[in-house]
């Protein structure tokens, strides 16, 4: 018997997530050897602490562009072929930084990674929203989930080859092998244009997007993802200076915090089924809020470990439906445009996490720097009225 309400979902769609979800693995798993291979790239070239800085923060930027290039590529062909493209730049430019000779070749093809990076992570939220709309409800937050799994076993890579004795060029280049033939074989795989770009506009063209709503979900998006950078960039070195722990438990404060985040991403579908975005937005960001304020709090390394254990279990899930709210207003090529500007948002709260939080921790202290994030989460319960409850 067939549930109320259910929408049949056809073997295409059905491929089409399979690959999709591929997509986002392998983009946090290359993303995730890239940063965790840093010491290694540091010791080989003999680069120091601020031009490491400045090629992270490079990447960031450049993975602006790549998000208004996917645009381009989308709006003219098809946001498959921009996710192609991408993968394809993504094990090009990996291939070319694990043979990299000289410090004057590596920065260079750093800088086309990060504009790879935003290719892929614009059109494979596209491929997303397309995709959900064809399932009729929402499955965004595990193609996020897919993300978090494959940027922890490029951490795991890393790990082991770093055991083994795998030299540097061995382990970027596997990665980007990995990449390029995964991306071969799922791009034909994915929705075409006569799948999804060549759907209607649904509700109202995106040039008719309500901007006070449009600004709300990009705001919220850079927020969540301050919080993220955040805890990715500074969580380890407020354990081990600001907590004196010791490096192996300082290590472990990223550990939880991405499982913590896995878990909130498998399960967020269900919960937003049930409860409706407005709902899940404001429930993530009250426990946000707790979890940040234990790890302000925290007198010792244990309750900030509990801390980014409750911060994973929130604030997570919020990326994707703010995706998943500019999907419901627009269809079409014009919801390519606006997944691919919405998806600056992202790149704008990496900048606030990685290097504001840096800057005002340099000046003051970790726990002040943290504190910013205390006010993030609280902002982020502000913003979920703007997303629609489970009843509309």
């Amino acid at each position: 018997m067939i549930p109320v309400g259910y929408t049949p979902v056809s073997s295409l769609l059905r491929t089409a997530r399979a690959a999709n979800s591929v997509a986002f693995g392998l983009q946090g798993f290359f993303l995730a050897v890239v940063l965790t291979e840093l010491p290694q790239i540091q010791s080989k070239y003999h680069i120091g602490d601020t031009l490491i800085l400045v090629a992270v923060v490079g990447i960031t930027l450049l993975a602006a562009v790549g998000s208004l290039i996917a645009e381009q590529l989308a709006v003219r062909w098809s946001s498959r072929v921009a996710l192609r493209i991408g993968l394809g730049l993504i094990a090009v430019t990996g291939t070319v930084t694990a043979f990299a000779p000289v410090t004057a070749v590596l920065l260079p093809t750093l800088a086309m990674y990060g504009i790879a990076l935003g290719i892929v992570d614009a059109s494979t939220n596209m491929q997303a929203v397309f995709i959900q709309h064809g399932y009729g409800r929402f499955i965004l937050s595990s193609f996020y989930a897919a993300w978090s799994a494959g940027s922890i076993l490029g951490a795991l890579l890393v790990s082991a080859c770093e055991k083994f004795h795998v030299t540097l060029t061995e382990a970027v280049f596997a990665a980007a092998l990995v990449v390029l033939l995964a991306g071969l074989a799922l791009g034909p795989r994915l929705l075409g244009t006569t799948q999804a770009e060549a759907e209607p506009a649904e509700e109202q063209p995106a040039a008719l997007l309500p901007v006070r709503a449009y600004l709300a979900f990009g705001i919220a998006m850079a927020l969540m993802f301050a919080i993220d950078q955040a805890n990715n960039n500074w969580s380890t070195l407020y354990m081990k200076n600001q907590l004196l722990a010791s490096s192996a438990t300082a290590a472990l404060s990223l550990a939880v915090y991405q499982g913590a985040a896995l878990v909130t991403r498998l399960t967020g579908d269900l919960w937003v089924r049930r409860f409706g975005p407005r709902a899940v937005v404001r429930t993530a960001a009250a426990i946000g809020v707790v979890g940040v304020a234990l790890v302000v709090a925290a007198p010792n390394p244990i309750t900030a470990l509990a801390g980014f254990l409750i911060i994973g279990l929130g604030v997570p899930v919020v990326a994707p439906l703010c995706f998943s709210e500019v999907g419901r207003l627009t269809g079409g090529r014009g919801l390519d445009a606006v997944v691919a500007r919405l998806n600056l948002f992202n790149y704008a709260g990496a900048l606030v996490g990685g290097a504001v939080v840096g800057a005002v921790s340099d000046v003051s202290s970790m726990r002040i720097g943290f504190g910013l994030s205390l006010v993030f989460a609280a902002s982020l319960i502000l913003l979920a009225r703007y997303f629609h409850t489970r009843r509309a």
